[in-house]
């Protein structure tokens, strides 16, 4: 049987490294050919290489797996997705039928999805990328929701009337469109992760914002935004270019 090429697609190192060593002890068919932490880098690897599986991480900065997904038109590999938690598009990549891996991967899951992969390999790829398109747009013209931990249980809020997030130690301090506020027992850095698809950026080590609510840019050391709201909120140093990137492309 011929071996099955692969690229690996994850910012972060330490899963990547995971995943390559779980793929060459545990799965013999699958001949890893490149993997990288860059988005942008995984284009041209995956035109030079022209994979049979591709397995890719959701949550990146700078570029979603979805959104380097819209960057390829011609794809002919089929896609094993990667995600640290359950994310919000779980169910538009069920309905497309393609497989997903939630972090830490166990060896099981994994050669679960390789095998499933191996049977049905090649089968109607830019088909299933339509329908998750499809089921991607579906799930964005909702409104969606987030679930936040209160005394009494959970409250449900709509995601677009955050305009940003404060980490208060152990706690985060929620900013809403209309003014209130509210506290919750749960770290910025769980916001981070779970609002990367909504246009969310974390400008400081204590600052999360919506970039839908940004009202202006002063410039300085690291510079500060002012939000729709009148809250001014300092950039660090450190993410001042990145930012200025993500604001001015």
């Amino acid at each position: 049987m011929e071996l099955l090429k692969a690229i690996l697609v994850d910012d972060e190192w330490s899963s990547l490294q995971n995943l390559q060593q779980k793929i060459r002890e545990f799965c013999p068919d699958v001949k890893i050919v490149a993997a990288t932490q860059k988005p942008e880098e995984a284009l041209s690897l995956i035109q030079q290489h022209r994979p049979d599986i591709l397995f890719l991480d959701i949550e990146m900065p700078r570029m979603s797996g979805f959104r380097l997904l819209e960057e390829l038109n011609d794809l002919e590999a089929d896609i094993i997705f990667t995600t640290a938690y359950n994310h919000y598009a779980i169910d538009a990549i069920r309905i497309s039928a393609f497989d997903y891996l939630v972090k830490p991967i166990s060896v099981e899951e994994l050669q679960n999805a390789v095998n499933r992969l191996a049977r049905k390999h090649g089968q109607q790829v830019q088909e299933k990328l339509q329908v998750l398109r499809k089921s991607m747009q579906e799930n964005k013209s909702q409104e969606d929701s987030i679930a936040l931990p209160t005394r009494d249980g959970m409250e449900f809020v709509k995601i677009k009337n955050i305009v940003r997030i404060e980490s208060n130690s152990n706690y985060s301090k929620l900013y809403f469109q209309d003014g209130h506020t509210m506290l919750v027992t749960r770290l910025l850095k769980d916001f981070e992760e779970m609002l990367l698809p909504y246009h969310f950026y974390r400008v400081h080590n204590s600052h999360l914002i919506n970039m839908s609510y940004i009202k202006k840019y002063i410039r300085g050391e690291g510079g500060q935004v002012v939000m729709q709201n009148g809250d001014v909120i300092d950039v660090a140093r450190r993410k001042k270019d990145e930012f200025l990137k993500l604001i001015t492309s």
